[in-house]
């Protein structure tokens, strides 16, 4: 799913999508959003990755 540091290949369309492009969506299942970001595609809406962005 991932591709390097700064891009993530979306399973589910395929696009190539860089952290900038990616959209930041509410994370899921209880996670501290103000630790944990869930980042989706912009072409199709499908998640690419939940991470960890602050302590």
């Amino acid at each position: 799913m991932a591709g390097t540091d700064d891009t993530f290949e979306c399973d589910a369309c395929g696009n190539r999508v860089s952290v900038d492009e990616a959209r930041r969506t509410k994370t899921m299942g209880g996670l501290d959003p103000t630790r944990w970001q869930t980042v989706c595609c912009p072409a199709c809406g499908s998640r690419l990755k939940t991470v960890f962005v602050g302590e």
